[in-house]
């Protein structure tokens, strides 16, 4: 709303105006209020809670191996973050493009879903919160809104190769392709780094464009699923999924930037995506919300996100990837909350091999994974066999948060450096 206000404003010569045209401003802007919102906001929001006695009883001092006591703490903290996102995006976006409208679905939609499952968790005392085939009926919903609308959009589209020679002062541009609807993506770590889903179902002939964009659909569908319960999935203890989020945040922010910089484009060789930079102001909010919210939800946690922050942030980071064509780059990225995903389903795997032979079997001795880091072996089924168990040592959560972070940290570099290495 600022954004129409001041670009308005600028044809008149208002003093100031003009800084709303830059993406730099904007997106700075939008971390600085995002952040205090989220600070400001969330004290008063947690004083609501403890007042409506709406609270997540996640484990006392009786059963944790270091004696913290989390009894009482408030749930459904992601309000705070989806709130502290919201608002500097109305304000300072550009609300009629594309890219900035489907991170706002992503946001509204996904905390939608995960609303629902803290309400039923917190108001109707079920434990066991929204039925899993909901969760992914939803999960599948949004992916396949961000497909089609990728697909359908008129704005959506990439050029794919740019360079740009300076002459002195003039700089002449030469663009190697026009801008045009294309299925490509990123591949790291390969110098010709673009794979096109087209080429993929070239068997399809003649029809090959459109199941490429049937793959595409389909592989947004697998992504934005597979993130946020990622992300669900490494919401366990305190400053975890906040701080990784971040992390991943500002990488694609990075990414997003790039993007939508024709230079930029042009010196790394990566695909020109115009109207992105929206994207930036949009990420630029994602972390300022979260850094502000890690003011309570740092060890020792006043809140917790809840189901409501764990997959609005995972669909957030999918979608943005997926939308700068660098949805290959999220097992490098989010390489944490993969081996959350992994560590989940293998140890069910494993577990239910044994029990058809009649054993109690299991890989780690509690997942996702950094439960397992946290687990004394005093804690363990004597009757129950662990590949990994025989660790006596346990580490208290916030050494482990500190050190998934440091983890998250070496990914994101990793993601940036390949725009160079291939």
């Amino acid at each position: 709303m600022l954004y129409y206000l001041f670009t308005y404003l600028g044809q008149f010569n208002f003093p100031g105006a003009r800084m709303f045209s830059y993406v730099s401003f904007r997106a700075l802007l939008a971390i600085i209020i995002a952040l205090l919102i989220s600070m400001f906001f969330g004290e008063f929001f947690i004083k609501f809670l403890k007042r409506k006695k709406i609270t997540e009883t996640q484990r006392d001092a009786s059963i944790d191996p270091f004696g913290v006591n989390k009894v009482g703490v408030p749930s459904m903290g992601g309000i705070i973050i989806i709130f502290s996102i919201l608002v500097p995006c109305l304000l300072l976006g550009k609300l009629d493009n594309v890219y900035m409208i489907l991170m706002l679905i992503t946001t509204i939609w996904l905390g939608a879903l995960g609303f629902a499952d803290d309400y039923i968790k917190d108001f109707k005392k079920d434990k066991e919160g929204l039925h899993g085939k909901f969760k992914i009926i939803g999960q599948v919903g949004l992916g396949l809104i961000v497909g089609l609308t990728l697909y359908m959009s008129p704005e959506a589209k990439i050029c794919e190769n740019v360079s740009l020679e300076k002459d002195g002062q003039k700089t002449i541009v030469y663009q190697k392709s026009k801008e045009i609807k294309s299925t490509k993506t990123t591949i790291p770590f390969f110098k010709n780094n673009n794979l096109d889903y087209a080429d993929i179902t070239s068997f399809c002939g003649e029809y090959k464009y459109y199941a490429g964009w049937i793959l595409f659909v389909l592989i947004t569908i697998f992504v934005v699923t597979a993130v946020s319960n990622g992300a669900n999935l490494n919401d366990g203890m305190d400053g975890m999924a906040a701080g990784n989020s971040a992390i991943m945040g500002v990488t694609l922010g990075i990414l997003a930037y790039v993007s939508s910089h024709m230079e930029f484009a042009s010196y790394l060789n990566i695909m020109y995506i115009p109207g992105c930079q929206e994207m930036v102001v949009f990420i630029c909010a994602f972390v300022g919300a979260l850094i502000g919210f890690l003011w309570y939800n740092a060890y020792p946690a006043q809140i917790f996100m809840g189901d409501t922050g764990s997959l609005t942030i995972g669909g957030i980071v999918a979608v943005a990837a997926i939308s700068i064509h660098k949805e290959l780059l999220i097992p490098i990225l989010c390489g944490v909350w993969v081996v959350e995903n992994l560590s989940v389903t293998l140890q069910v795997l494993y577990f239910k091999k044994g029990k058809k032979k009649g054993l109690k079997q299991r890989i780690w001795k509690r997942t996702p994974i950094h439960d397992h880091f946290r687990t004394q072996q005093s804690q363990l089924d004597p009757e129950c066999t662990y590949i990994f168990g025989k660790s006596k040592h346990a580490y208290h959560e916030s050494k482990i948060t500190i050190r998934f972070w440091i983890t998250s940290i070496l990914l994101a570099a990793l993601t940036i450096i390949t725009l160079k290495i291939r």
